[in-house]
C-alpha cells in the first residue's frame, strides 16, 4: 500500500496541538475550572457531541482527548465509514472491555450518518461499551437522533475570535516557519480574513509560505497575501466600515427595486468571506421592514432561505440567497408595519405604562370580575362593537397606520 507523502499533509494537521496548553479559544468551555477541562485532564470524559462551525477546534480537542486518555481512541469519519465499520469498532471495544480497557470513539461529521447508522450506536453508548465523541457543524437537535442525543452531553463551540487566530498563527510560524520574516500586520490580516476558522487561517499561511519559499521571498507582507489569494478586490474587514457600506448598498438596492445591483453586492459580501447567516438575517428583516403588507409571502421566502443557509452553508447556499435577494428586490414595497411600530414605540417611550381599559382586561377570578375587569365588553362576532375602544383613554385617538 502506497504511503502518503508527509509533505501533502495540511499544516493544520501537522501542528495540531497535543495538550490543553497549546489549545486557543473556547474559554467558556475550557476555562481553568470548567467541567469539560476537568473531565479531560482527569480522563473521565462522558459521551459528548461537539457542535460548532468549521475550524473552531472540535477535531483538535478530540485529538487532545486522545493524547490525554488511557483509553483506546478510535476515529471514524462519517463521510467515509458506515455501519460495517462501526460494528467492527464495537467488536474491538468488547475485547477491550474484557481486558478492563475503555474505548473512546470519535466520529467526525456525525450528522452525515443515517438514522439507522446512528441507532446502531445506542446500545453501545447506553451500556458503556464505548464513550462517544461526535463532531458536527449542524444543529444536533435536528441532525442527531434524540435517543442518542439524550445519552450525550452537547458542548457548543463558537467561532474563534481574531485574537485566538493570531495565537494559532504565531504558534504555526514558530513551529514551521521560524526562519521566515512575517510581519505582525500579516498575522493580523490573515486572522481578520479567516472569519473565525483556524483551518482557513492556517491554509492561507501555508499557501503564502510555500509561495514565498518557491520564489525566494524572505519577507511576507499583506500585499503578498493578497497576491497569493488573488482576491484583493474582494477583501474587506467584516467588522469595519466597508462591511457596513456593502450591507447598506445591498439593502438600498433591494429597496430601490434594482435586483441586478442587489445580486452584485450580495456576491461582494459572500465572496469576501461574509457569514451567509448574517446576510440571511438581514433579508428576513427586510422582508417585513420594506415589503411587509405588500407581499406577506416575502417573509416566508426569507425564512425558508435562512433555514437553507443554516443547513447547507457556503458555497451551496449562495444560490438560495441570490434567489431571495432577487425576489425581495422585485417585490412591491410597503413600510406600513415598520412605521406603525415605530410610532407606537414612541408613545410607549413617551407615556410609559398606560393602563389597560377595564372592559378588555382578563377576568379569571371573581375578585377581578367584582373590580370591573371585563365588564361591558362586546363580543365582536355576535355584537355590534363599532364604538368599542381598545386603546388607553389617553391615546384612544392615536393612529399608527
Amino acid at each position: 500500500m502506497k504511503q502518503s507523502n508527509p509533505n501533502n499533509i495540511p499544516l493544520a494537521d501537522k501542528i495540531r496541538p497535543d495538550t490543553m496548553a497549546e489549545f486557543f479559544g473556547q474559554l467558556e468551555l475550557l476555562g481553568e475550572k470548567s467541567f469539560l477541562r476537568s473531565a479531560i485532564e482527569n480522563d473521565r470524559v462522558p459521551s459528548m457531541i461537539f457542535w460548532g462551525p468549521p475550524g473552531c477546534g472540535k477535531t483538535t480537542l478530540a485529538h487532545i482527548v486522545a493524547e490525554s486518555t488511557d483509553a483506546e481512541f478510535i476515529q471514524l469519519s462519517a463521510v467515509a465509514s458506515g455501519k460495517k465499520d462501526l460494528l467492527s469498532v464495537l467488536a474491538h471495544a468488547q475485547d477491550n472491555l474484557v481486558q478492563n480497557k475503555k474505548t473512546i470513539l470519535f466520529i467526525d461529521e456525525i450528522h452525515r450518518w443515517t438514522k439507522t447508522q446512528q441507532d446502531a450506536l445506542l446500545p453501545a453508548v447506553e451500556k458503556g461499551l464505548i464513550t462517544l465523541i461526535g463532531a458536527t457543524t449542524e444543529n444536533p437537535s435536528f441532525e442527531v437522533n434524540s435517543a442518542l442525543l439524550s445519552r450525550a452531553r452537547v458542548f457548543v463551540f463558537k467561532k474563534l475570535e481574531k485574537e485566538d487566530l493570531e495565537k494559532i498563527l504565531k504558534r504555526a510560524v514558530k513551529k514551521k516557519y521560524a526562519k521566515m520574516e512575517i510581519e505582525k500586520e500579516v498575522i493580523n490580516f490573515i486572522a481578520r480574513l479567516s472569519n473565525g476558522d483556524a483551518r482557513s487561517a492556517l491554509n492561507t499561511l501555508e499557501a503564502v509560505a510555500d509561495f514565498s519559499g518557491r520564489d525566494a521571498i524572505n519577507r511576507v507582507s499583506t500585499d503578498l497575501v493578497k497576491q497569493v489569494l488573488q482576491k484583493t478586490h474582494l477583501l474587506y474587514d467584516k467588522n469595519g466600515e466597508e462591511h457596513y457600506n456593502i450591507i447598506s448598498a445591498l439593502h438600498k438596492s433591494m429597496r430601490g427595486g434594482d435586483a441586478n445591483a442587489a445580486v452584485y453586492w450580495l456576491a461582494r459580501m459572500l465572496e469576501g468571506g461574509e457569514d451567509p447567516l448574517y446576510v440571511a438575517r438581514r433579508l428576513v428583516r427586510f422582508a417585513s421592514e420594506d415589503i411587509g403588507l405588500a407581499n406577506n409571502t416575502a417573509l416566508l421566502v426569507a425564512n425558508a432561505v435562512y433555514d437553507a443557509c443554516h443547513k447547507l452553508g457556503m458555497p451551496e447556499c449562495g444560490v438560495h440567497l441570490s434567489q431571495c435577494v432577487i425576489y425581495l428586490a422585485k417585490s412591491k414595497k410597503d413600510v406600513t408595519a415598520y412605521l406603525a411600530y415605530n410610532s407606537a414605540k414612541a408613545d410607549v417611550e413617551k407615556l410609559g405604562n398606560l393602563g389597560v381599559p377595564l372592559h378588555i382586561r382578563n377576568a379569571p377570578t371573581k375578585l377581578m370580575q367584582n373590580l370591573g375587569y371585563g365588564q361591558n365588553y362586546k363580543y365582536t362576532p355576535l355584537e355590534d362593537s363599532s364604538d368599542q375602544k381598545y386603546l388607553p383613554s389617553e391615546i384612544e385617538d392615536h393612529i399608527y397606520l
